[in-house]
């Protein structure tokens, strides 16, 4: 058997198998080979967990237990790189029944939390009104703060629930333990100190250290998450994906005193929507993920690029290429992720798919440049990173081609209309990865390729 934990790029298939089995079939194989006990491991750490958030709730009934674990369960199965799993606790509490109030100018958490922006649209005071709804139990003062206002009474302020939830999880961790329920060493509150808009708790899965990060939330049944409806095209997507993923709104901490919409949920929703179509999207994930655990990260650093970022290329790439025929053979899926994440980090903006005035890589502490030339390395010559002996594909020897691939990677962010499936298609062409016969795919790619030689020329 394969001994978990091993390196993939120290795993070879017998020579039997190394015939029938692509180098890229073979990696993948691995990987496979370690989700069903990736998902057992989760399974136990989540019982402990769930342990702790019951007698949570049995100290303090406002905080329920959400038993749905799904999609963070898929996700976690499907990132093999990363031990975080983000568990949202959410509030008893009808959240129709609050005043949104949103938030005026870019706030920014500074003391608190991470310092990243986010858009002004996504902040908001959560009001109790002063008539009409039975919000008694948030009206107290260990999560409530009144205002003189003509609507409301005051409002719930998130710092102070997040400050309640953490009193409250180390006094159920006591109670678990004095009642035998959680066993030394199940879980840490070590992490539980630090001041953020998310509460870590590391659970022992038996086999590695699980972080969950819980967050309390704020669910809205009868509202949709804003989005840019004029960008939006639902092309890639099994139709109707945008308004299943988007029902409810969910509000998390921001700041000490301001919510934020998340857009957490509904972007794994859409990774599980991508998980249902025919083809290699998924399989292209888990093994970029793993080749940036093995050779992009900084040896002994968790800073660099993370499985967030790589399923944000992910969905791009499902819209940007439309077509199944663009799903079929797992190394052409792989340079469709590549492509995008190579712009990407070229132009240093990896737009949020839902909000794509979001960057995400705004204010993250990541050096582009090293991650970039890294990646065009693994995209140029995957052998020296799969460790398979195989035939070159013709990926190498980029900088001898007629236009330099980092020009072109730079066109996107001096004109957005770049960001588009024909230029996209320019790029796989120039890594050999291109069999698509759609005739106006075909046509179009000309038409931009023409607009790209003029660019670099006029440029030159």
């Amino acid at each position: 058997g394969i001994r978990t934990g091993a390196p993939l790029a120290c795993v070879w298939a017998p020579d039997s198998m190394a015939v029938k089995v692509s180098h890229w079939h073979n990696y993948l194989r691995v990987i496979l080979s370690r989700e069903d006990q990736r998902m057992e491991h989760f399974q136990r750490a989540e019982n402990i967990l769930l342990t702790v958030l019951e007698e949570v709730n049995a100290i303090d009934p406002r905080f329920l237990v959400d038993y749905s674990r799904n999609l963070e369960a898929f996700e976690f199965a499907l990132c093999s790189s990363e031990d975080e799993v983000t568990v949202e606790v959410p509030l008893c509490l009808n959240g129709d029944d609050l005043l949104v109030k949103e938030g005026s100018g870019h706030w920014s958490q500074s003391g608190r939390g991470t310092s990243r922006h986010y858009p002004v649209s996504d902040f908001c005071y959560l009001g109790v009104p002063k008539e009409g709804a039975s919000l008694e139990n948030w009206t107290s003062k260990d999560v409530f703060s009144t205002v003189d206002s003509a609507e409301c009474s005051g409002y719930i302020v998130p710092g102070k629930v997040l400050r309640l939830l953490r009193e409250l999880i180390v006094a159920a961790i006591v109670h678990c333990r004095h009642q035998f329920l959680i066993q030394p060493g199940d879980l840490s509150a070590e992490r539980l100190k630090e001041e953020s808009m998310q509460l870590p708790l590391l659970v022992s899965s038996g086999w590695k250290i699980i972080q969950f990060n819980l967050i309390p939330v704020v669910r809205r049944t009868q509202a949709n998450l804003k989005l840019n409806s004029s960008r939006w095209r639902e092309r890639g997507f099994p139709e109707g994906s945008l308004s299943r993923v988007t029902q409810g709104v969910y509000f998390i901490p921001a700041t000490y005193h301001h919510w934020r919409y998340s857009t957490n949920r509904p972007v794994v929703r859409l990774l599980h929507i991508v998980g249902t179509m025919e083809g290699h999207r998924l399989d292209s994930l888990r093994l970029l993920d793993q080749v940036n655990s093995e050779d992009w990260r900084e040896e002994g650093k968790k800073r660099g690029l993370t499985f967030k970022h790589l399923e944000m290329v992910l969905l791009w790439a499902t819209e940007l290429f439309p077509s199944p025929e663009d799903w079929e053979e797992l190394e052409g899926s792989i340079y469709r992720l590549l492509v995008i994440l190579l712009c990407s980090l070229a132009t240093k903006n990896l737009p949020h798919f839902l909000r794509p005035e979001e960057n995400l890589f705004q204010e993250e502490d990541l050096d582009l440049s090293t991650l970039y030339h890294k990646v065009e390395g693994f995209a140029s010559t995957p052998q020296q990173f799969l460790k398979f002996h195989f035939t070159p594909m013709g990926h190498n020897n980029l900088q001898q081609k007629e236009m330099g691939i980092q020009a072109l990677l730079q066109l996107p962010a001096k004109d957005s209309s770049y960001w588009d499936t024909a230029f996209f298609d320019i790029l796989l062409s120039k890594f050999q990865v291109y069999w698509i016969q759609d005739k106006q795919r075909l046509s179009a790619m000309s038409d931009t390729l023409l607009k790209v030689k003029k660019a670099i020329h006029d440029e030159s």
